[in-house]
């Protein structure tokens, strides 16, 4: 199965490590996670073209028929350009579209302000993830309710099935034993390692904890971790897309995703 984004390439295969289900329909690609029903972008249709006139209504009425129990409807374009084509249609049908920079490095460099303070190490015992799963509950940017705790602790015993599986570690910078910011790094095997979910608690915003996080856990991923790229996806509008670039990502795909949210 041919995957032109690098964004959505390495998506799919850390879902498929994690389980996740693929059909090749030709025009589009079903991604489906039965284990996380309630997980969006663990359901949705990945098409190879942009929208041409009239395929709103088309494009929604595929997902309907691959999804029948779906309250959402969540699109992707395998693209790398930030083309999307009759966008007028999908706001006009309710469309949250979403333009995230896919950055790739080969070398990072140190932040200018490191932190110091704090000790850096991974997540190692069960105490330690659910801290994670609490800082998960803690930044979402959504009314967290029974059912997105239901989603959020399936997709972090999928991601911790992921560590211990050997595909990747979860990194974590704590004051004592309180975990106060985290990261995933996986790795394909074959040179790629991908960030996942580069958070920080409320509390412990702007002492520059995120950056040197992501600082050391790149040292590792291209040392011992033997990765020749890091891919970070980030959102462009948010404020730690500068930690990245000043850390040495650049820029190199525009990653699409477009959401239809349950009425």
């Amino acid at each position: 199965m041919q995957i032109t984004s690098l964004g959505y390439r390495t998506d799919l295969l850390l879902l498929e490590l994690s389980g996740s289900q693929f059909y090749d329909r030709g025009g589009y690609v079903v991604v489906r996670t039965p284990d996380n029903p309630g997980f969006w972008w663990g359901n949705f249709l990945l098409y190879r073209t942009p929208f041409a006139p009239d395929d709103a209504k088309i494009r929604v009425d595929d997902f309907h028929r691959e999804f029948p129990a779906a309250q959402h409807v969540a699109l992707g374009i395998d693209s790398v350009d930030g083309e999307i084509g009759a966008e007028g249609e999908l706001a006009a049908a309710g469309f949250t579209i979403e333009r995230n920079v896919v950055m790739t490095t080969d070398r990072v460099v140190a932040p200018q302000r490191p932190n110091e303070d704090s000790t850096y190490r991974l997540l190692s015992s069960d105490g330690d993830w659910q801290q994670l799963f609490e800082q998960n509950l803690a930044t979402a940017d959504m009314t967290v309710d029974a059912a997105y705790e239901d989603f959020a602790r399936r997709k972090l015993a999928a991601k911790r099935q992921l560590v211990e599986a050997g595909h990747g570690l979860w990194f974590g910078a704590f004051e004592g034993e309180r975990l106060q910011s985290s990261l995933g790094l996986m790795f394909d095997g074959k040179g790629l390692a991908r960030f996942q979910n580069v958070q920080t608690s409320p509390e412990d915003r702007g002492r520059g904890l995120a950056s040197t996080l992501v600082h050391r856990a790149s040292t590792y991923g291209l040392h011992e971790g033997g990765a020749k790229t890091l891919v970070m996806v980030a959102d462009p509008d948010y404020l730690a897309i500068r930690i990245y670039r000043a850390l040495g990502f650049a820029d190199s795909e525009t990653q699409l995703q477009l959401v239809l949210p349950p009425a």
